[in-house]
């Protein structure tokens, strides 16, 4: 959805990834630097086998102050949705308002490679969104689907404002059923303007359909470089991921050229955009002060 003329474009929160790869105790240093600087949020991927995001963003929360910290995502095969929802009640409880919660059905080889792999990712997707939601907003839950079973499990200490639930993903069926059974949307790295207007639209098919009407905000990650040679540094990451090269699916330069680029995502129906600095970074610190202080200040 793009503003009309003459109008401001809403506001646009903006965050930073901590790349998976920093090793666990970097990562309070980098939350520590991103909270002082004044940025919105701070984001954990839990790829496999890796850090835990969980635990991760436990430790992070508890070492700041205001600073939101997101896990996208949180592989559902790998995790009772029982123990998820405790987890998660917890975490808000603890640090209300302050987490942001992800979860999608995984990486199938990685899910191959623990033996939690299903035939149908989707139907425990939908299984599992739709119970971790009605657990975290105190509801007893009993259901007996093919992979989410359930007798009178309810929560001991649900959160009082239950946090949104989002899934990540970019297939065409999950972004419908992110609609129809989620609360938001992530959209992962290399995700170009014309593709977040179009999972806008995929994702409203499914809230259409569910009879929903209720805000549904996306989170998309951007890739993005500054400093010396940062476009010929942001391509080679791009091919590295299997991205096609390019500003379409990236933003390279000052703060005032990544800004822009921000707006662009914004523009095209991200209402968060979450920068993900290259593999390497060699100043993580650096990066979230400068998006912070330098790209925040340029940014609606």
């Amino acid at each position: 959805m793009h503003p009309s003329p003459g109008t401001a474009r809403p506001h646009t929160t903006l965050g930073v990834v901590a790349l998976p790869s920093l090793p666990p105790e970097r990562l309070r240093a980098v939350a520590r630097a991103a909270d002082a600087a004044g940025l919105e949020e701070l984001w954990l991927w839990e790829d496999c086998f890796l850090s835990g995001g969980v635990s991760t963003a436990s430790a992070l929360l508890a070492s700041t102050d205001r600073l939101a910290v997101g896990i996208g995502v949180m592989p559902v095969p790998l995790r009772n949705v029982a123990l998820a929802a405790m987890e998660v009640a917890t975490l808000e409880r603890m640090f209300p308002g302050r987490l942001r919660v992800g979860v999608g059905h995984g990486v199938q080889d990685w899910m191959g490679q623990v033996g939690a792999r299903v035939d149908s990712p989707v139907t425990l997707l939908r299984e599992h969104v739709t119970a971790l939601r009605s657990l975290l907003a105190g509801s007893e839950v009993t259901t007996d689907g093919r992979y989410v079973r359930l007798r009178q499990v309810r929560l001991d200490w649900p959160p009082e404002r239950p946090p949104l639930v989002g899934v990540g993903t970019g297939g065409p069926r999950s972004l419908r059923l992110s609609g129809e059974v989620a609360d938001a949307t992530i959209l992962t790295g290399g995700t170009t303007p014309a593709q977040v207007a179009s999972a806008r639209e995929l994702i409203d098919e499914g809230r259409a359909a569910a009879g929903r009407q209720d805000p549904h905000p996306i989170t998309v990650y951007l890739m993005a470089a500054t400093g010396p040679g940062a476009t010929e540094r942001l391509e080679r990451e791009q091919r590295a991921w299997g991205h096609e090269p390019g500003p379409e699916g990236g933003a390279a330069g000052s703060a005032e050229e990544i800004a822009a680029a921000v707006g662009r995502w914004a523009d095209a129906g991200a209402d968060t955009v979450v920068l993900q600095p290259l593999t390497g970074e060699p100043d993580p610190e650096g990066f979230v002060r400068f998006v912070a202080e330098e790209v925040r200040a340029l940014t609606p």
